[in-house]
């Protein structure tokens, strides 16, 4: 909850009401220096917010538009898109990006993935046994990488357990969300596409 500051006070990083006059003026220009910009960040945030609304509610209605072309009925954008310009100056893409969990069968799968491990603990397969406790490490949320667990069904093991853990890890695989991302490009002189920044740290 904000405190409403009296006015002749500045409020410090502990809650505490200093006055004015006894707050050295670097500390104040300091304040005032980043109060300025977070509020042009807060401006510039909100902005590309509701450009990204209204292109993806704009490409959505253009999908719908094709689609109705040759009758058939769309609902939603549900993978990668690409449109360009009839000369082929610019590009747009739509990508949808994923967020992949595992389910309470993840922990099955560990289960017949530790029995197989030690069953072959008196063989020549240390490095399996790394890749595999590698690839079941947490991160400090308490999560799993998601693209090592995948990984796992590369490896070719023939025993039926380790093949019923991997049945096991892609019956766990859940969609927990999907996110939107929109991509500007333009057409360079050698023919190759140059995208249009919008991420602020890259520019």
């Amino acid at each position: 909850m904000v405190k409403t500051v009296p006015k002749g006070y500045m409020m410090d990083a502990h809650g505490r009401l200093v006055p004015e006059e006894v707050v050295k003026e670097i500390d104040k220009t300091r304040d005032s220096l980043v109060r300025e910009i977070i509020a042009k960040a807060n401006e510039l945030s909100k902005t590309l917010a509701e450009f990204k609304e209204k292109a993806m509610g704009d490409i959505q209605a253009f999908v719908a538009l094709s689609a109705e072309k040759y009758k058939v009925k769309l609902g939603g954008i549900k993978g990668n898109l690409s449109l360009q310009t009839y000369d082929g100056e610019y590009r747009l893409i739509v990508a949808i990006a994923e967020t992949l969990t595992f389910d309470e069968r993840l922990q099955a799968a560990k289960e017949l993935i530790d029995g197989c491990i030690r069953d072959w603990a008196s063989e020549s397969k240390a490095e399996v046994r790394a890749l595999i406790n590698y690839s079941f490490e947490v991160d400090k949320t308490g999560k799993v990488n998601t693209k090592r667990i995948l990984g796992l069904r590369r490896i070719d093991i023939k025993d039926p357990r380790w093949l019923q853990a991997m049945e096991a890890i892609s019956d766990s695989l859940q969609i927990a969300g999907s996110k939107a991302y929109i991509r500007a490009y333009k057409r360079q002189d050698n023919g190759d596409y140059k995208q249009i920044n919008l991420d602020i740290a890259a520019l």
